[in-house]
């Protein structure tokens, strides 16, 4: 027979199989074609037809840091939230707040869904919306990524876009008079509890599931609504009491630090702009206001709050994607920044999580790519040049075939 290395995307990450190419492949009579992966499944697939693209939403995977960025002596492990349909961990904030407006009767075929977001959220509900046949509106301050817009318009949405001035709770109020005049179901992320209910009953279980009999001593994440931290915290502190939580949110923005309570009106919507509140390039991480989500956490769940700088979230960001292959958004690189300051201080063999809740392709037209250039640089103009045919060197005329 002849012999073909291939790679293999399986469900568990990449891995090298060896595609025997039989004399049956070379047109004569012989055996069936075998596969024999190393590092993955015995089978290929996952062994299940999906129904819908919701029923894909949750069980991500966890995956090591290697030495390269974490030199120290404990071990890092990050929760790939990406690896959901839209790309981000609100895929599941999505699918709990419609779910549950369905169960209680709240939303009914042809009803319009509104939400206020950075843009994850916008995109995740507007996917669930079009899967489902609702029509979706987005409002979402002038300051977020216009990518998202686009992804939101793909997808179906009509995006409302509010002024930087009115920051987060400009948008919120948007939403909030939209739904007032024309009847439309309003999601309420940052108030309703299906948000964390639903952590508390995929997230945090998938982190149980995956540390089942291994150490575990640190669990990172930043908060958006805090649904992540507040529901997959209780299940984590509920059956691992002993896991430390760490609760990252801006420095430019320590809502929490500063210990100042957010102002609520009836329904626990903000009813003003945080004090303690400064722009930060962290996006969807800690709006101009304390989520009623994240304020209901129960009272020490997080064992320690960390400032993190905007500008090393986005440069552990880079790291990630140039040293360890994973592609993730400012977020994720300050989750990971704060995950790596705790293993330098952490004892010696520590295991740590850490959340990577969105996608760096979110972030084109943010601080992230600030210095990627879509034109070769002087590098690869050096390498375009080192062989004669097929060259396009700026103020020459392109070269075909030398």
């Amino acid at each position: 027979g002849v012999s073909l290395s291939i790679v293999a995307l399986l469900p568990d990450g990449p891995a090298f199989g060896m595609l025997k190419l039989t004399p049956l492949l070379l047109g004569l009579a012989a055996p069936a074609l075998s596969l024999n992966f190393i590092g993955g499944p015995k089978k290929p697939g996952r062994g299940i037809l999906y129904d819908d693209i919701t029923k894909t939403i949750g069980n991500t995977p966890v995956v090591k840091i290697s030495e390269k960025l974490n030199p120290t002596e404990s071990d890092i492990y990050v929760k790939c939230e990406f690896f959901n349909p839209l790309s981000s961990v609100k895929d599941r904030l999505a699918l709990a707040i419609i779910q549950d407006a369905e169960e209680r009767g709240a939303l009914k075929p042809g009803d319009t869904v509104v939400e206020a977001t950075s843009g994850n959220t916008g995109i995740a509900v507007a996917m669930v919306c079009a899967q489902r046949g609702y029509k979706c509106v987005i409002c979402m301050a002038e300051p977020f990524s216009v990518e998202r817009r686009r992804l939101m318009r793909m997808l179906g949405a009509k995006v409302i876009v509010t002024p930087k001035a009115g920051k987060g709770t400009g948008m919120v109020r948007k939403a909030e008079e939209l739904c007032a005049k024309h009847g439309w179901f309003l999601c309420h992320q940052f108030e309703n509890e299906a948000n964390w209910k639903f952590h508390e009953a995929t997230t945090g279980p998938e982190i149980l599931t995956d540390f089942s009999g291994k150490r575990l001593d640190y669990w990172v994440t930043g908060y958006g609504t805090g649904g992540t931290f507040n529901g997959a915290g209780r299940a984590i502190k509920k059956k691992r009491p002993d896991v430390k939580i760490i609760l990252a949110e801006p420095e430019d923005a320590g809502l929490l630090a500063s210990g100042i309570a957010t102002e609520r009106n009836a329904d626990g919507s903000p009813a003003a702009s945080h004090p303690a509140f400064k722009p930060h390039p962290i996006q969807g991480w800690t709006p101009d206001f304390i989520p009623k989500v994240l304020e209901d956490a129960p009272d020490k769940l997080n064992d320690e709050l960390v400032p993190i700088p905007g500008a090393q979230a986005i440069a552990t960001a880079k790291a990630l994607a140039n040293k360890e292959g994973i592609l993730t958004g400012i977020s994720g690189g300050g989750t990971m920044w704060a995950a790596l300051e705790t293993a330098k201080k952490a004892p010696p063999g520590s295991v740590i999580l850490a959340m990577l809740p969105d996608t760096g392709e979110r972030y084109l037209s943010t601080p992230l790519y600030a210095d990627i250039e879509a034109d070769m640089n002087d590098e690869e103009l050096e390498i375009a040049k080192s062989t004669p045919s097929f060259q396009l060197i700026p103020g020459k005329e392109p070269v075909l075939a030398a």
